[in-house]
């Protein structure tokens, strides 16, 4: 086999590998929602339920592996059981995230840009996820997996358990109030 063709192959196979494992990284910059790899179990696992139904009957749904985005309002930790409270506003995914161009890492995940209400998550933050400049903040938009408690919260929302969390610092994802400086 010629010189220049062994160097080749292993080039093509390196370039390969790298695509694969390239994806819409953590933040899902891609042209549609991208569940990371820990999330994809839960997804099917989740009951179709509107965040309204819940809202009206959380007690109803208790037990139920339900999934909702939102915009974090309020974060308040208790130091003694290490248990994150987050008052969140409701948002809806949108189908297509917007876009600056037509390359997906220019991609935002999108959600709406009015909320659907009100409703608290109680968390277990990972390691890293309370500090730094991308920490899980007022301002972070965040994907909860979890069932509802069957209680309301002081606000009137739903109380929901989490059981897994993805979330998305200010600068990583978009409403739709984007849209007339992004495109789809």
């Amino acid at each position: 086999m010629p010189m220049r063709r062994r160097t080749l192959i292993p080039l093509a196979l390196s370039c390969l590998a790298l695509s694969a494992c390239g994806g819409a990284g953590p933040y899902g910059h891609a042209h549609t929602y991208a569940p990371l790899g820990p999330e994809e179990a839960r997804l099917e696992a989740v009951t179709p339920i509107s965040f309204e139904e819940v809202k009206r009957d959380p007690q109803g749904f208790a037990g139920q592996t339900l999934s909702f985005f939102g915009v974090v309002r309020h974060v308040s930790t208790d130091a003694e059981s290490h248990q994150t409270t987050l008052r969140v506003d409701f948002r809806v995914l949108q189908p297509r995230n917007l876009c600056s161009d037509e390359r997906s890492n220019s991609c935002r995940v999108t959600v709406s840009e009015r909320s659907g209400g009100e409703f608290s998550a109680l968390v277990s933050l990972r390691p890293g996820d309370e500090r730094g400049p991308n920490r899980l903040w007022i301002g972070s938009l965040v994907r909860i997996y979890g069932t509802p408690t069957g209680d309301l919260d002081e606000e009137g929302g739903p109380v929901m358990q989490v059981s897994y969390y993805r979330y998305w610092p200010r600068s990583q994802y978009v409403t739709t109030a984007a849209s007339g400086r992004m495109r789809r």
